[in-house]
């Protein structure tokens, strides 16, 4: 069991390793510099689903340009922005956004790690209140020697 659990995590660490380096030596071609522009403002936007910390802009996997080309495909058929990344959301999910919008479900996504903060600031503070307070014994242990002066 413990062997298969290893196995797994070293797959999907070296997960990037098998992403396939673009072969398509043709550039993209824009026709003005507005499209370029919004081009490149909205591949930024958009996560590599295989290399997963790259955005589509950075990313030299094969999906990567395919997808590209994809994004220049819509815009020139007249999408919007968020047609698109809606498009790409239906296709490959959430994840394909770097900035997911804030519904019900990314709701831990977005205030987990808030949340994280603010227990551990509790924690905290709770241990410094314990440490600063002396015990009930060594109170009681010094009235006692008051007492018997």
């Amino acid at each position: 069991m413990m062997r298969a659990l290893l196995l797994a995590f070293a797959l999907l660490c070296s997960a990037p390793a098998f992403a396939q380096v673009a072969t398509d030596a043709t550039p993209l071609r824009f026709a003005d510099a507005t499209e370029e522009k919004r081009f490149h403002a909205l591949v930024s936007e958009l996560r590599c689903v295989m290399c997963q910390n790259q955005s589509l802009a950075d990313s030299n996997a094969q999906i990567a340009v395919d997808l590209r080309r994809e994004v220049l495909e819509l815009m020139r058929k007249g999408k919007s922005d968020e047609q698109i990344k809606d498009f790409l959301v239906a296709r490959y999910g959430e994840f394909v956004l770097y900035r997911p919008q804030v519904e019900s479900k990314t709701w831990l996504l977005w205030f987990g790690p808030a949340l994280v903060l603010v227990a551990g600031g509790l924690v905290v503070v709770g241990a410094v209140r314990r440490r600063s307070r002396p015990s009930t014994q060594a109170a009681t242990d010094e009235r006692n020697e008051e007492q018997e002066w």
